[in-house]
């Protein structure tokens, strides 16, 4: 369910609103349980999503470092090696 929950900060070119924002839904569905709120729950919901974001982007802005800005492919290249050789996909 967390697929979407990644690191967002310190990336070359820097995370979009819909990274952030995809990253706010996963975190608001896992916090409440579910995938899609009732009618009656929707807009708490949606709140929650919006506030998580805003609070994701304020964070990632702040944040500093000294180290490098990380290439999105060649770390998306990573990731897909590591699949492979742990599921033996080709």
């Amino acid at each position: 369910m967390c697929r979407n929950i990644r690191t967002l900060f310190n990336f070359e070119p820097p995370a979009t609103e819909d990274e952030i924002h995809a990253s706010a839904l996963q975190f608001v569905r896992k916090l409440s349980g579910f995938t899609h709120p009732s009618k009656a729950n929707e807009p708490a919901f949606q709140r929650a999503i919006d506030e998580v974001a805003d609070a994701a982007r304020r964070l990632i802005d702040s944040l500093q470092t000294s180290a490098p800005a990380r290439d999105r492919e060649v770390e998306a290249a990573k990731a897909r090696a590591r699949a492979r050789e742990r599921y033996g996909t080709a």
